[in-house]
């Protein structure tokens, strides 16, 4: 019965590979695949030999010629077998000569006519036995080399077979025989040792997949289609396994079915990664649909084949549609050739690039969209199209071009509210200064009082006392010094107000603390003890001295509202050497000015903050909070900087570090000029508003020998001049009546008669003293002294 009948796999070959195992070691024995040695051969020739005598001798002896050479030819034969013709010879030669020996009584009777012709057949035979030996020694040798060349052939067949996971299989349908290699058990998961029937096969399939294995294998019998199919594993173990079979059919010439050999090999893997792929596909589809953004795959030469929602949404067509749509028929007529031009360019770059046009939506809008496309490329590296993305950019257009708007709204209302701060920070600045200013009022006024009840009572000594020499000279002398002073403070008055040009010079820092002291002392008040420690010596600075001097008054008034009454504030320097970068200070040798109090002191957080512009611990409206602001402004500007070290309670100490000048050169002493007695006599015009100051300087002018011609003006000058060909010098205020200044004059002048020399004075800090200073002309500052006068007429004549 066909369901009693037992599959055989592997009993068929059994028995054939024992068969030809034996013949296999038979022919290796006797016809070695690699020649032996020559000793080996010489040994096997002598053993044929002897072999051969000792037959003849033990079944014959050493009488007769009867079987003579007969014995030699076995082992002609082997030997040949064995070493190869050459060898064979070895027996065939001794065959010959103990016939010959034998026939001829051990060599003492001659041969006989028939005992030689045996000699020659024997020699005949003999070589074709060696001839046809040595023939089949080869057949056998090629015979060995073509077997060891199958097995190697198998044995590469099988370990490919094992390493793709092929399992070849055989079912003869008239013996009703199945053969599964080794590799076709292991793929369906048949235990090695197990006799498996035709009927047991479809256990292994998993249930589901049975009956189309059935199906597909009934069909492929009948001829239907071929056999091919791929099914899963009952075996649910090691999880869900995947195999592919593929089988053909042989018929005879009737058709019919007489074999059906294939093979299977497990596909899991591949399952699972197109399981995964298709995932993974999924997943990019479900992400792309959900993007609000435009997304798109293309292949080579821009056909794409994937779309996203978004765009398939923007087209209003259907997938397919949207997939074949000419984007060029959407684009915005004016963008379309630039875009066209980049895209082209873009695709045959094969790199990354962007576009950015208007194009039609569905509804009919146009809507601006920028695109982004990255290349894509294989796994073998080959370019395999491009994947892109577009944003609609439309809002942040129009969003753009109104912030454009809003943009150049603000520049104009930035402009002129940066110009009302500007005008209100310069008028909170001079505040600033002015309250400094009043708050030394009453010491200046002090002052001022003592050098005018000086001047005022020296000169009521001489008016009272005319003849006594001695007495006058000393109360002119004393008027002298007291105006001196007088003139001293002023300028640091205007200085420190801002009201005077001021440049950086070369000063020794000791002098100008020195020169400032009464000025410190009167800010400070008499309610604290003043201390002055200078250590800097002739060290001097490339500084401001009109904005050191403010500076200090500065910090001296900061200490002065920071330390209660009875406190203590000293002014110290002295020189230092910074070795490393501190801050903002390059290493060099600075010198350290500072103002120490012993009043509240500040905290860290006070420290950090306390150079900030408008920044101030005070009440409000009792500071601007732009003292230490200005300090520190006045030392990043001369190349140092403010070092505060300060502690709630242990009062505090500010110090301005100015690098130190080491370049000045001391100038060499000039011989002394008498500049009064120097003069030259000259005709000088004088324009001077003023009447009082004009009489006076005319008698200065008529004591250095020049005579005088005044003029209020500078109209009335121009007049006198055209009158008076004769005026060889003109000194000139700056500040006149008329809408005119001396500098007006002496541009004119320059214009019209650039061979004569102006000099121009001012007692005003503002107006054109900036021009005056700044031209060709000498300038001097009221009140000057005749010395100074005398100096200035000479500096304007030409050498």
């Amino acid at each position: 019965m066909r369901g009693a009948e037992v599959v055989k796999e592997d009993a068929p070959n059994l028995a054939s590979d024992e068969h030809r195992r034996i013949h296999a070691l038979v022919s290796a024995w006797l016809i070695p695949p690699v020649p032996p040695p020559a000793w080996r051969c010489a040994v096997a020739a002598l053993i044929g030999v002897a072999m051969a005598v000792l037959m003849r001798v033990a079944l014959l002896g050493l009488h007769g010629g009867v079987g003579a050479t007969q014995p030699f030819f076995p082992a002609i034969m082997l030997v040949t077998l064995y070493a190869g013709w050459r060898w064979g010879l070895i027996p065939l030669g001794a065959g010959a000569s103990f016939g010959w020996w034998l026939w001829t009584d051990q060599g003492t009777a001659p041969i006989s006519e028939d005992e030689l012709a045996t000699l020659v057949i024997f020699l005949l035979c003999a070589v074709m036995i060696v001839t046809a030996a040595e023939g089949l020694r080869g057949a056998m040798r090629m015979l060995a080399r073509a077997r060891e060349e199958r097995a190697d052939a198998e044995a590469r067949l099988r370990v490919t077979q094992t390493a793709a996971g092929v399992g070849p299989w055989d079912f003869d349908m008239v013996t009703r025989e199945l053969y599964l290699s080794p590799g076709a058990r292991k793929n369906m998961g048949v235990p090695d040792g197990a006799r498996v029937r035709l009927e047991d096969l479809p256990t292994y399939v998993h249930p589901d997949d049975r009956e189309m294995v059935q199906d597909r294998l009934r069909r492929a019998i009948k001829g239907q289609e071929d056999y091919e199919i791929e099914y899963r594993l009952a075996d649910l173990s090691l999880g869900e396994r995947w195999i592919h079979g593929r089988g053909e059919v042989i018929r005879d010439e009737d058709g019919r079915a007489l074999r059906m050999i294939g093979l299977n090999f497990d596909v899991t893997n591949r399952r699972r990664s197109e399981e995964q792929v298709r995932e993974s596909e999924a997943r990019f589809r479900n992400l792309a649909d959900s993007a609000p953004a435009l997304m798109w795959v293309s292949r080579p030469g821009g056909i794409r084949e994937f779309v996203n929602r978004a765009y398939v949404e923007f087209t209003g067509l259907d997938y397919d549609g949207a997939l074949t749509m000419d984007w060029r028929t959407r684009l915005f007529p004016e963008d379309l050739p630039d875009i066209l031009k980049a895209q082209i360019a873009g695709e045959a770059s094969r790199k990354p690039f962007s576009l950015e046009g208007r194009y039609r939506r569905n509804d009919g809008e146009w809507r601006w969209l920028k695109s982004f496309s990255q290349p894509r490329f294989g796994p073998d590296g080959a370019f395999i199209g491009f994947i892109g993305i577009a944003f609609d950019t439309t809002d942040a257009k129009q969003a753009e071009a109104k912030l454009t708007g809003v943009n150049e709204l603000l520049e104009e209302r930035v402009e002129a509210a940066v110009a009302e701060r500007d005008a209100a920070q310069a008028a909170l600045l001079q505040s600033q200064k002015l309250e400094a200013i009043g708050q030394l009022t009453g010491g200046v006024a002090h002052d001022f009082n003592n050098l005018l009840t000086v001047i005022i009572g020296a000169l009521d000594v001489v008016e009272r006392h005319p003849d006594d020499e001695r007495r006058r000279e000393k109360m002119i002398g004393a008027a002298l010094a007291a105006a001196k002073r007088g003139e001293k403070l002023t300028q640091h008055l205007l200085a420190f107000a801002r009201r005077q040009p001021l440049k950086p010079e070369v000063c020794r820092v000791d002098r100008l603390i020195a020169e400032c002291e009464g000025l410190l002392k009167r800010a400070l008040g008499d309610a604290y003890t003043f201390h002055l420690r200078l250590g800097a010596g002739v060290r001097a600075a490339r500084i401001d001295a009109g904005q050191f001097e403010a500076a200090l008054l500065n910090l001296v008034v900061n200490a002065r509202d920071a330390t209660p009454p009875g406190g203590e504030v000293t002014i110290e320097s002295l020189p230092v050497t910074i070795t490393r970068k501190q801050g903002e200070l390059e290493p060099g040798q600075y010198l350290r000015v500072a103002v120490r109090d012993t009043g509240a002191g500040m905290d860290a957080a006070t420290i950090i903050r306390a150079v900030e512009p408008f920044f101030t611990t005070k009440a409000p409206g009792e500071g601007t909070g732009l003292g230490l602001s200005q300090v520190y402004g006045f030392a990043r500007q001369s190349g140092g900087s403010v070092d505060i070290e300060s502690k709630p309670g242990q009062g505090a100490t500010i110090a301005l570090l100015l690098p130190i000048d080491l370049n000045e050169v001391a100038a060499e002493t000039a011989p002394a000029v008498d500049h009064v007695q120097a003069q030259v006599p000259s005709r000088v015009l004088l324009v001077e508003d003023d009447p009082q100051v004009a009489e006076l300087v005319g008698v200065m002018l008529h004591d250095l020998g020049h005579s005088v011609v005044r003029a209020g003006g500078v109209d009335e000058a121009l007049s006198r001049l055209a009158q008076d060909e004769g005026i060889q010098l003109v000194l000139s205020d700056v500040i006149m009546p008329g809408g005119k200044s001396g500098v007006d004059l002496a541009e004119q002048l320059a214009a019209t008669r650039p061979g004569l020399p102006v000099v121009l004075c001012s007692g005003y800090t503002g107006g054109d003293q900036g021009r005056a200073r700044a031209g060709d002309w000498p300038f001097i500052s009221k009140p000057f002294s005749l010395e100074t006068l005398a100096q200035a007429l000479a500096q304007a004549r030409p050498h």
